[in-house]
């Protein structure tokens, strides 16, 4: 087995000063004021890519990712271990890096290409293709400055996929591109790597490295903590994920439930406004807490697209009514309405003679077929008038994951069939 990259045992750490000294001076008068701390960005990663193979890194921001990239390139080199890299290098890690901003795209693209070691006459046969390809042939004459940060990525990609490279090192600097120009990229990441080029990315879109890495590793604080085959590394870091993702949309809800209990206690509720969310009502059926548990009951802020899960309204009511509908409507975050129901519509009849002052209502939805992405949810008190006892929106909020990577707002129960 040939390697074309192999990193052994690499130790990279960055100086922190906490008072750094501004002038020569100050550094002289004050010897201990440059007081810094250490901080380890890789520790002890191994990692070794097989000539040709395609591999993914994913984690969180800060996990050591892009220092990695940079260390392979050699722009920073490593406090211990050793990386061995076999074959041209060819690299996009970050926007406009190696671009002077008053030079022209023309003259960028001369001094960048030879930066990458290509000569004069190289660069003279491949120019009209690294401009087409770019699709700045309006602008190529115009000072970068000029340019926008997408404008800045196509050119800076077309002069790095042009230059033949034996091993092509990538950033998240494809996420500035449009949808079109991203699908170009990723049309010509494929051609590179049927043609055997050793290709590493970085990147957040998980879904795209699935489909074009051979395999992954996941960076975690600087150590790599799992590698192996794109769906399953994937689905364990979405997995880990949305257990932080939960605890931060729970933070989130309980600063939502201290604002509604304080505008609570059955007093009218016309207009009331805070935080992100709005109430109004009468205050006769008053809704104290809202919840959302999963299939053990448990409160969860985090659901994978299918799962099942229960909402549960707890309420009180203050005085008597003569009829009441419990309501809930699902909001994506950009305020599209996804669904709404209540149980005058579902047919369900609310005895209001039979109902203790405290109250639990409980939704139980069997699959929860949202696509992904972030929602809250409206809850209500009314009568079977739609006049308000306790009416509140962005009462919860919680977010949707999935590993299927289909579009619109819902995901539809479907078979193919093909004859």
């Amino acid at each position: 087995m040939e390697f074309a990259i192999e990193v052994t045992d690499i130790w990279k750490k960055f100086r922190l000063y906490n008072d750094r000294a501004p002038t020569l001076k100050e550094k002289v008068l004050f010897t201990k004021r440059s007081k810094h701390e250490d901080l380890w960005v890789l520790k002890g990663v191994n990692l070794c890519v097989e000539k040709g193979k395609t591999i993914g890194l994913i984690g969180q921001n800060g996990s050591g990712k892009s220092t990695l990239l940079k260390l392979m390139t050699r722009i920073i080199y490593p406090d211990q271990g050793g990386i061995r890299v076999r074959g041209k290098v060819s690299s996009l890690l970050e926007l406009g890096a190696g671009f002077h901003p008053d030079f022209s795209g023309m003259e960028n693209i001369y001094m960048n290409a030879a930066i990458f070691g290509l000569t004069k006459k190289e660069i003279d046969g491949k120019i009209d293709e690294i401009i087409s390809f770019s699709e700045l042939e309006e602008f190529i004459d115009s000072p970068v400055r000029t340019y926008s940060s997408g404008m800045y990525m196509r050119l800076a990609f077309s002069i790095a996929i042009n230059v033949e490279p034996d091993i092509l090192l990538i950033d998240e600097i494809l996420a500035v591109g449009d949808e079109n120009f991203q699908k170009k990229c990723f049309n010509k990441m494929k051609s590179f790597k049927s043609r055997g080029t050793t290709i590493v990315i970085v990147s957040h879109g998980l879904g795209s490295l699935e489909m074009l890495c051979d395999e992954i590793a996941w960076l975690h604080e600087g150590t790599l903590v799992r590698r192996g085959i794109p769906a399953e590394v994937v689905g364990e870091y979405r997995a880990i994920m949305s257990g932080e993702e939960n605890q931060r949309v729970e933070a989130e809800n309980h600063q939502q439930e201290e604002r509604v209990s304080e505008e609570g206690n059955g007093e009218n509720l016309v207009s009331t406004q805070g935080g992100n969310g709005k109430r109004w009502g009468d205050g006769s059926v008053e809704i104290v807490d809202v919840v959302i548990l999963d299939h053990l009951g448990q409160r969860k802020f985090t659901f994978e697209c299918g799962e099942s899960c229960v909402i549960e309204m707890h309420c009180n009511k203050h005085r008597p009514v003569a009829s009441l509908v419990f309501g809930i409507a699902i909001y994506r975050r950009d305020d599209l309405w996804c669904y709404g129901t209540n149980t005058f519509i579902d047919r369900h009849t609310v005895d209001v003679e039979g109902l203790d002052e405290e109250i639990i209502v409980r939704v139980s939805i069997d699959k929860l077929n949202l696509m992904e992405g972030e929602y809250y949810l409206n809850v209500a008190t009314h009568d079977e008038y739609a006049s308000p006892y306790d009416y509140q929106t962005n009462r919860v909020r919680f977010s949707i994951y999935s590993n299927i990577k289909d579009s619109g707002v819902c995901r539809l129960e479907h078979q193919w069939s093909i004859i």
